[in-house]
C-alpha cells in the first residue's frame, strides 16, 4: 500500500453566534483527501480529514510541512508488522525537525492528516473505525452506542429568552436529554436569568444543563459565578478561566462543589499531563475534553489515554469536544463517557451520519467502513470535490 496523493483544502463553518470569548463570523476548517494506491470498485480508497470547530484552517502548515513529510516517507515505514498501514508510524515522519512545545496549530495540522490515515487504514481493513480501533487499542468489544449531549445555547444577534428555550426543546425533541448553554458572555445577573429559563424546559433539573465559560473567567469571576450556579445541580461548569492556568482550574476546584470539564484546548500529552498534575481536577466527578482532531489526532489521545490509566482516571470521565463522526469512533472503541454533539452547527463538518437517531441522548454508530463520512452526503459531496 502506498499513498499517491494528499490533497488539502478550505471549508467554512462560519455562522453568527458567539460564545464568550469568541465570534464564529469567519470560522473555517482545513480537510484533506489521502489517496492510496489501492483500487475497489474501480476507484482508489480515500482516506478523510477535517480539524474541529474553534481553530481555524491550518493549510499553510499542512502545505510546507506536514504532508511533504508524509509523501517523503518512505512507505514500508507506514506499514505494521502484517503489512497494512499504521497511521501511528506517519505521526513520526510529520513531526520530524519539529522542536518540543508550541502546541497550537501545528497540532491542528497533524490532526486532520491523522484522522484521515485512521479513516483510510480502517477502511482498507473493511472495518467501521470503532471496531478497527478496539481490535487494536480496546477490548475488541466497543460499545454500542455513545451518551452525547446537545450543544448550543450561543449568544446570537437579537436571541431572546424564548428563542433559547425553543432552541433546547427542539434539542429534547430530537432525542438529547442533556444539553449545553453558553455563559460569560454576558453579565451575572442576565445569565443566570438565562440558566434559569433553559431549566424551565429541563422541569428544573440542573442535572441535565452543562454551562461553558470559554475559558473567559478570572479566579474571582469564576468563584462568583461557581457559588451562584453551584446550587442548580448543574450537569457541569466547563472551561472556566485560560486552558492553562492550572493554578485557577485547581481554586475553583476546591471551592466548587460540582463537576467541572475542560482540556478542550488542551493540544499535547504534555498539557494534558500537567492539568492532572496541578489542575486540581477530581477523577470522580470531573471531566477530561481533550478533542482528538485538534491535538495532534488519535495518535496523541491514545497516549493522553495511557497518561490518565495511569494517574488512575477511568476513560469514562472522558468525553471530547468537537461534536464530530471522528470522535464517535473513539468514544466507543475506548470507553469514553460520551462524545458532544452540534445538531444546529459547523456544518457541513459537525454532526453524525445523515439519519443517526439520538434516544434518550444515545446514539449508534454505522457499520460503512472508516469514519463513515459516505453516510454525511453535504459533507461527502464537499471531501469527493477536493480530489476529483
Amino acid at each position: 500500500m502506498k499513498i499517491t496523493a494528499v490533497h488539502e483544502g478550505t471549508v467554512p463553518i462560519s455562522s453568527s453566534i458567539r460564545n464568550a470569548w469568541i465570534d464564529f463570523s469567519s470560522m473555517d476548517c482545513s480537510i484533506v483527501a489521502v489517496v492510496s494506491d489501492v483500487m475497489r470498485d474501480g476507484e482508489p480508497v480515500v482516506g478523510y480529514g477535517f480539524n474541529s470547530n474553534g481553530r481555524y484552517s491550518a493549510g499553510e502548515i499542512l502545505r510546507r510541512r506536514v504532508v511533504p513529510r508524509l509523501l517523503d516517507a518512505d512507505p514500508e515505514a507506514l506499514l505494521a508488522e502484517d503489512g497494512q498501514l499504521d497511521p501511528t508510524r506517519a505521526w513520526d515522519f510529520m513531526m520530524s525537525n519539529e522542536k518540543p512545545g508550541g502546541h497550537g496549530e501545528r497540532s491542528v495540522a497533524v490532526g486532520v492528516v491523522d484522522m484521515a490515515l485512521f479513516d483510510l487504514a480502517s477502511k482498507l481493513a473493511d472495518q467501521p473505525l470503532h471496531r478497527w480501533l478496539a481490535d487494536r487499542y480496546g477490548d475488541g468489544e466497543p460499545d454500542d452506542s455513545v451518551f452525547v449531549y446537545a450543544a448550543g445555547g450561543y449568544y446570537a444577534p437579537g436571541k431572546t429568552l424564548r428563542d433559547l428555550q425553543d432552541e433546547m426543546r427542539g434539542f429534547l425533541d430530537q432525542g438529547y436529554s442533556v444539553v449545553k448553554m453558553k455563559i460569560g458572555g454576558a453579565s451575572l445577573a442576565e445569565d443566570l436569568e438565562r440558566i434559569e429559563a433553559v431549566l424551565q424546559v429541563l422541569d428544573g433539573d440542573g442535572s441535565r444543563l452543562a454551562v461553558d465559560v470559554n475559558g473567559r473567567f478570572d479566579l474571582a469571576t469564576a468563584l462568583e459565578y461557581g457559588k451562584a450556579i453551584e446550587p442548580y445541580g448543574l450537569f457541569w461548569y466547563e472551561e472556566v478561566g485560560d486552558p492553562l492556568d492550572y493554578q485557577l482550574n485547581a481554586s475553583l476546584c476546591e471551592h466548587y462543589a460540582g463537576p467541572v470539564a475542560t482540556g478542550e484546548n488542551l493540544f499535547s500529552l504534555q498539557d494534558a499531563r500537567n492539568l492532572i498534575r496541578y489542575g486540581g481536577l477530581r477523577p470522580d466527578r470531573d471531566y477530561i475534553q481533550v478533542d482528538p482532531a485538534l491535538s495532534y489526532g488519535l495518535t496523541e489521545y491514545l497516549r493522553v489515554q495511557e497518561m490518565l490509566k495511569q494517574h488512575g482516571w477511568s476513560s469514562r470521565r472522558c468525553i471530547p469536544h468537537g461534536g464530530h463522526q471522528f470522535s464517535l469512533h473513539i468514544a466507543a472503541a475506548l470507553k469514553l463517557g460520551g462524545n458532544e454533539s452540534y445538531p444546529g452547527e459547523f456544518q457541513p463538518t459537525g454532526g453524525f451520519a445523515d439519519g443517526a437517531v439520538v434516544e434518550n441522548s444515545y446514539v449508534g454508530l454505522t457499520e460503512t467502513p472508516g469514519i463513515g463520512f459516505e453516510r454525511k452526503a453535504a459533507f461527502h459531496e464537499v471531501l469527493r470535490a477536493l480530489h476529483s
